[in-house]
């Protein structure tokens, strides 16, 4: 097919017309999960011109550079009536950043919320560029990843950032034209706009279904260590539950003020953030997880310990037992319900003890569900894809 875009409109300058059916050779803007969509009318980004994304960006200078992955890098511009923008550079020997380019092009032209990053516009000439809002406050794992920042986070700020990807979610999933299951998010793909409120980033790997599909199953499982569902990681299952849980993280996250893929504390038998979170509630000392910068600002007990409750919900081993985003959104705007109004949480997924052995690692041995079924095998074959370091694509291999 060939897709003829506005070039310029964006900015004032010159219209003209442009062909880029190279890129999408092969490729439709229709979602092809399902005939169903085919009557989905879709928005086509603009194109913009490469010369005045050079100018906006100093020519892609390191002093605009704002990071960098896998798929390549992210640079701030500002365009010539003071606009600032975010240009997404994508690594001309990246094929597999090229493919996700284009799922995050056709799924931007759908999608449109205010807890999601908005497209703004391409650039398809001689490089692939993405342009989006610029989002000042950078992403919210630059605040929980740094000690300094984190304290700027007081319980009110944070509350509002668990309830907007909260809602961003409830978009995807029971809101949208698709439903869109994320499979990555993350503190690092939750950008925080000048007023801190939240926006879902990165949907290159993001799947979509039609209205009627709840679940699909993958080959290669892609994501971040830490984040991933049980059953995505080890079996390739895919579902909003699975988002649903890397939510549950991030919530646990944001009332620790800890990162769930690094160790808890400094000594040797340090344990996950989950394990110390469940340890707690079945002590019933929900106050030794919180965060020690929350105390001199002060928190409300009954919605920290709700997030808790949620966040634990969120994390659960089945999937069955978690809630869909409509039900996390009802129990985040009722902070005084009680544990009789809900599902009490049990053990959550990749829950253990401290001092583990090696033996009793989840990736290094058979990992069972709480009946028994193993989850992952020893088989030297079984591999699951994920990001270890939050840009790279690294093969794990059981042992």
């Amino acid at each position: 097919m060939t897709i003829f875009v506005l070039l310029g409109q964006f900015t004032g300058y010159n219209l003209q017309f442009t062909e880029y059916d190279d890129f999408w050779n092969g490729f439709s803007m229709r979602d092809n999960s399902s005939s169903k969509e085919d009557d989905i009318g879709y928005d086509e980004p603009e194109q913009l011109n490469l010369v005045v994304l050079r100018a906006a960006t100093n020519n892609f200078s390191e002093e605009n550079k704002l990071g960098e992955g896998g798929f390549g890098e992210v640079f701030k511009g500002t365009l010539q009536d003071g606009e600032q923008i975010a240009v997404k550079r994508l690594s001309q020997d990246s094929s597999q950043g090229f493919q996700e380019l284009r799922n995050e092009l056709v799924l931007a032209a759908k999608l449109k919320h205010r807890n999601l990053v908005k497209l703004l516009g391409v650039s398809l000439q001689e490089e692939k560029l993405v342009i989006y809002e610029y989002m000042p406050n950078r992403s919210l794992d630059t605040f929980l990843s740094n000690p300094m920042r984190r304290q700027q986070l007081d319980w009110s700020k944070r509350f509002s950032i668990i309830c907007g990807i909260a809602r961003g979610l409830l978009y995807l999933h029971e809101e949208s034209r698709l439903k869109v299951i994320h499979r990555d998010l993350k503190p690092s793909n939750v950008l925080l706009d000048a007023d801190m409120n939240p926006k879902i980033s990165d949907f290159g790997i993001a799947r979509a279904f039609s209205v009627d599909q709840s679940r699909d199953i993958t080959r290669r499982p892609v994501g971040t260590l830490g984040y991933m569902s049980p059953e995505y990681a080890y079996w390739g299952h895919v579902s909003t539950k699975s988002d649903i849980f890397s939510f549950g993280v991030i919530v646990l996250e944001m009332v620790t003020g800890r990162r769930n893929n690094s160790a808890y504390s400094d000594t040797s038998d340090s344990i996950s953030v989950l394990s110390h979170v469940w340890d707690k509630w079945r002590a019933g000392s929900m106050v030794d997880v919180v965060d020690p910068s929350l105390a001199e600002s002060g928190y409300p007990e009954s919605e920290v310990l709700n997030c808790i409750e949620i966040g634990l919900l969120c994390v659960q081993e089945n999937p069955v037992d978690r809630p869909d985003a409509s039900a996390v959104v009802l129990m985040l705007s009722s902070p005084t319900s009680t544990s009789d109004d809900r599902r009490a949480p049990s053990r959550p997924a990749f829950v253990f003890s401290s001092g583990l052995t090696e033996s009793d690692h989840p990736l290094r041995s058979c990992a069972r569900s709480s009946d028994g079924v193993a989850l992952i095998s020893n088989k030297p074959s079984s591999t699951t894809t994920v990001s270890e370091n939050e840009m790279s694509i690294s093969e794990l291999q059981p042992r």
